[in-house]
């Protein structure tokens, strides 16, 4: 993860272009991908026209909308093209970043079932900062190219974004990981317009917001003593110690929450590392394991598999492990045994409001007695999601013996 995701060796992607697949790449482009429109909005199979928008780096970029072709540059992206266009969300997907398969497995397996056509869906390997795959890309030729902000600099100093830009494949650049909390609405608001769903995207971040202020209307007016909290981040993927987080991503939803991230205090940016002896003298009162089900990237490792259906008593055997690491000796969780557990892809997703409510239950369960994260979330999945809700993005040892 190149400090924020699973690491995956970056390789470099060959095609060898066959005459057969060259004329079966232009029967594809022939055929028009049919959508269903919702109420009141342009349905996708609408006439084209450009259009333009601005994207999360600044940069306006012209598209002919609503796109009907998109090829995602990571396949997690796919949470919130679900969330916009639920009844078919891969009517306008040529290709996908594997991503999903692999740091999501049981999320991919929900949309699996409910969409086989997502087996055939092309999908190229790679990582978050990384290079496209531009030779699949200019075969595919979709209608845009949605890349995560960080892969900014990697693309442009290859001059990909300009041969793509030659060839009129526009590629925009969105963000929930490095500045969530900033950029995760515009994003919204930028699929929502490139795909004729602008009044769709206005309702998620409608839920968004309503979520969100049941925990920070309560924190601004209680004004609880702020807990320390450590952040363990990409718990299980590696044995170093201590991966965390600034003040950003889950180091901005700790204080949202009502807690003190440590992190915040001694990192400059979004991501980084303690050293255990740092992590023992800030004497963290909670400790906050990321995690996911890593079993294609390290198996058998420490990681604890949660998301959607995992087995809570899997999950807290696996937490328990992180009691022992030699960075939480004596410090104040261990004593208290306020080790949790939350799914890590809240930190790249559309939901981290499902997070923040989680946080502040665990940092303020006399405050937050009420709050029901798990409801918050299978009502976002009611209301915006293809896919049914099932439990099992967090876990905690708080209150359990040991």
């Amino acid at each position: 993860m190149a400090q924020i995701a699973p690491i995956i060796r970056q390789r470099r992607i060959i095609v060898r272009r066959k005459p057969s697949v060259l004329r079966a790449a232009i029967a594809f482009l022939a055929i028009l991908i049919p959508a269903v429109a919702f109420a009141g909005e342009q349905a996708s199979t609408d006439r084209q026209a450009p259009i333009t928008v601005t994207d999360i780096a600044g940069r306006e970029v012209t598209v002919n909308a609503p796109v009907k072709r998109m090829l995602l540059g990571e396949g997690r992206q796919l949470y919130l093209v679900a969330s916009l266009e639920p009844e078919d969300p891969l009517a306008r997907v040529v290709a996908w970043r594997n991503d999903l398969i692999e740091a999501d497995p049981a999320t991919y397996a929900q949309y699996l079932g409910a969409f086989p056509k997502l087996a055939k869906l092309q999908a190229f390997p790679g990582q978050e900062n990384g290079l496209i795959d531009i030779e699949s890309t200019i075969v595919l030729k979709p209608d845009v190219v949605l890349l995560n902000l960080e892969a900014m600099r990697a693309n442009e100093d290859a001059k990909y974004i300009e041969k793509l830009a030659e060839l009129k494949i526009p590629v925009l650049y969105i963000d929930f990981r490095h500045y969530p909390l900033k950029n995760t609405e515009p994003t919204i608001r930028l699929l929502g317009k490139i795909m004729g769903r602008e009044a769709r995207a206005e309702e998620i971040i409608a839920f968004r917001h309503e979520a969100m202020a049941r925990v920070t209307d309560v924190i601004a007016q209680a004004k609880p003593e702020r807990p320390r909290v450590f952040i363990e981040r990409i718990g299980g993927y590696a044995d170093d110690c201590c991966l965390t987080f600034g003040a950003e991503n889950f180091g901005k939803y700790a204080e949202l929450a009502g807690g003190h991230n440590i992190g915040s205090d001694i990192l400059p940016s979004t991501f980084g590392q303690l050293n255990p002896e740092q992590v023992i003298a800030a004497n963290p009162e909670h400790v906050v394991v990321t995690s996911a089900d890593w079993e294609a990237y390290v198996p058998g490792g420490h990681w604890i598999p949660l998301g959607p259906g995992a087995d809570p008593n899997v999950t807290r055997q696996k937490l328990e492990w992180y009691t022992s690491r030699s960075a939480y000796t004596d410090i104040a969780a261990q004593k208290a045994r306020n080790f949790h557990g939350i799914w890590h892809q809240f930190y790249n997703s559309p939901y981290e409001f499902v997070a923040v409510q989680q946080l502040a239950k665990w940092f303020h369960p006399d405050l937050f007695a009420d709050l029901d994260p798990d409801a918050t979330f299978a009502e976002y999945h009611r209301r915006f999601l293809p896919i049914p809700y099932r439990p099992g993005y967090a876990i905690s040892l708080a209150g359990s013996a040991e």
